[in-house]
């Protein structure tokens, strides 16, 4: 037979028996309940920590106790008889599960295969065996709080609201008391637990009987008053350093770049951006145009000397194919050079171009690489022109000499200096 709701509800209206094992030394507290007119009983079972029940019908009840006890009768033929016997049986398990009857009544817990928790009890005119299934943990609980905490908080307010002993009132006062606050409570149940636990004396009552349950060093006292402290919060000034939602750091460097006294980058870039030849790629870069803006003092003037070496190069070059014109030729070249200007950039053949005074000048330097465009394009046209000349002259001088063409002699090899170099 299933333990339902229904046998809860009719369990409230009975008293909390109390038994404990001897082999564990745990207690129990248990509660009986019986129907004389469906012939059925129902047991409840705690530690109060798990709740079991089992609830048995006419059958079950006389085939246990004719099972436990071998002096019980056998089935009686006519039903009358079983009916009559049965609700004896019945009427003496309801005497047995009474505050008065279950203290002559042994408890031990037995093992069993049919439950959950199966406890034996015995005297000396019969023996009887309960086999109980756990509720769960849901159902516990609330019977557990219905059954047992919340009447106990109330009895707790009750003993020390009331003027006099509990124990020294007749049970007749006890029970106005009792039916008094039981009225009051149940239509304000959070009000009644609250004026009942908040009272001093009794949560500090409380407090210590459990710290003495387990087993604290330090008891803590028992008051009838409290005290009220003084709940002001204080206002402490704190900043707070908030970004917008969208703005997030720029990662800290340890070392942050240094910016070198080096002038704008812009004509540097555009230089930069210049294609440049295989043979001028080296000298073209200016002196202070650097890809890293912490650029050496050395690198500078290793740059400059490179600079100024091809510049000498260049030089001892043009003055080398001028020892080699002819006068008319070099006649010919001071002539265009008085009359116009050399185009910028071209090396002057008669001095060297000074060193440069400082390794940073204030103003930024000129593209090299149109220079040397122009350079090169005036070199070539003069080399064109003077190869062309040459040619002619020495056609000349042999016709003047033989009349004719002379093929003959050692022939000269066409110097080419703008396009070697």
């Amino acid at each position: 037979m299933e333990f339902t709701e229904e046998h809860a509800k009719r369990l409230l209206s009975k008293e909390w028996l109390a038994k404990s094992d001897p082999a564990t030394s745990t207690p129990y507290l248990m509660k009986y309940d019986c129907s004389v007119a469906e012939q059925t009983c129902c047991w409840l079972v705690t530690d109060t920590k798990t709740v079991w029940a089992e609830a048995i019908g006419s059958s079950q009840i006389a085939r246990r106790w004719r099972s436990l006890n071998l002096l019980a009768p056998l089935p009686f033929t006519k039903p009358a008889q079983e009916d009559a016997w049965r609700d004896y049986i019945l009427d003496l398990l309801s005497k047995a599960h009474t505050i008065g009857g279950v203290a002559d009544l042994t408890f031990e817990l037995v093992e069993t295969r049919y439950s959950d928790l199966g406890f034996e009890s015995e005297c000396e005119a019969f023996k009887w065996r309960w086999e109980a299934n756990a509720l769960g943990q849901k159902w516990s609980s609330e019977i557990i709080s219905r059954h047992l905490v919340l009447p106990l908080i109330s009895l707790t307010h009750l003993s020390f609201a009331s003027a006099d002993a509990m124990s020294a009132v007749p049970d007749v006062e006890v029970e106005k008391a009792v039916d008094k606050l039981g009225r009051t409570a149940r239509r304000t149940i959070d009000t009644h637990i609250k004026n009942a636990i908040s009272k001093p004396r009794v949560s500090t009552s409380i407090r210590r009987m459990t710290a003495m349950f387990n087993f604290v060093q330090d008891l803590p006292p028992v008051t009838s008053t409290a005290e009220t402290p003084l709940l002001q919060v204080e206002q402490f000034e704190t900043e707070k350093l908030t970004l917008p939602p969208n703005e997030t750091k720029e990662p800290e460097h340890d070392n942050p770049p240094t910016l070198s006294s080096a002038p704008a980058r812009g004509n540097n870039n555009r230089e930069r951006n210049l294609p440049l030849e295989p043979q001028a790629q080296s000298s073209s870069k200016p002196a202070h145009q650097s890809d890293s803006a912490t650029e050496s003092e050395g690198d500078v003037e290793a740059m400059d000397t490179s600079r100024n070496n091809k510049r000498e190069m260049q030089t001892n070059i043009s003055a080398a194919a001028a020892l080699k014109e002819t006068p008319e030729h070099s006649q010919l070249r001071q002539t265009r050079t008085s009359q116009s200007p050399a185009p910028l950039g071209i090396p002057s053949t008669s001095k060297p171009p000074p060193p440069a005074a400082s390794d940073s000048d204030s103003s930024p330097h000129r593209p090299l690489k149109k220079a040397k465009a122009r350079a090169r394009a005036s070199s070539d046209e003069d080399s064109e022109e003077e190869r062309k000349k040459r040619v002619a002259h020495l056609k000349g001088s042999g016709s003047n000499a033989t009349g004719g063409v002379k093929r003959g002699g050692t022939r000269q090899p066409i110097k080419r200096g703008g396009k070697r170099f």
